[in-house]
C-alpha cells in the first residue's frame, strides 16, 4: 500500500472490545516501553504512537498510524510452537494492511532499551516518504541530432 493511501481498517468486535482492558493491564515490559514511545514524540516530530489498537481482528501492542509501524512486545509463551504460528499468520495479516512489525522480547525491552528505540527509530526514519519526481520531468535531457 502506498504510503499517502487511507488504512483500510476493518476492526473486530471482539478486537475492539478488549483494546481497552488490554491497556489497563499492560505488563511492565510494555509500560516501560510505552514511556520511551511517549518521549520519542518530542524528538521525532509527527510520530504518535497509540496503545493496544484493534486492527482488523487482532490488537497491536504500540502502533503509529501515521507512519504505519506496529510494534509487538513478547513474552515467554511466544516461544511456544503455537504462538509462533500464531504470530506469524497475525504478523502476515498486518503486512497486508500495509503495516511494518518490530518485535521484541520483554528481555530486549529490560536489558537493551537502547538498542529497542535506535531500532525503532531507524524504521520511522526509514519509512518517511521521499518526495517522487518533478512533475515538469525536469533533470532529464534529450540528445538532438545535429
Amino acid at each position: 500500500m502506498p504510503w499517502n493511501m487511507p488504512a483500510r481498517r476493518t476492526v473486530s468486535a471482539a478486537a475492539k472490545a478488549n483494546a481497552p482492558a488490554l491497556r489497563k493491564r499492560m505488563t511492565s515490559a510494555e509500560r516501560q516501553l510505552w514511556r520511551e514511545l511517549r518521549a520519542l514524540r518530542s524528538e521525532l516530530g509527527g510520530t504518535h504512537f497509540r496503545r493496544q489498537v484493534p486492527i482488523g481482528p487482532y490488537i497491536a501492542d504500540f502502533c503509529c498510524l501515521g507512519q504505519r509501524l506496529i510494534i509487538e512486545v513478547d513474552g515467554e509463551i511466544h516461544r511456544q510452537m503455537k504462538a509462533v504460528e500464531h504470530d506469524r499468520q497475525r504478523d502476515d495479516y498486518l503486512r497486508n494492511e500495509g503495516f511494518r512489525v518490530l518485535r521484541f522480547s520483554n528481555r530486549d525491552i529490560s536489558l537493551g532499551m537502547v538498542f529497542v528505540m535506535k531500532a525503532i527509530s531507524a524504521a520511522l526514519v526509514a519509512s518517511t516518504p521521499t518526495p517522487g519526481p518533478s512533475p515538469q520531468g525536469g533533470g532529464e535531457h534529450t540528445r538532438t541530432a545535429s
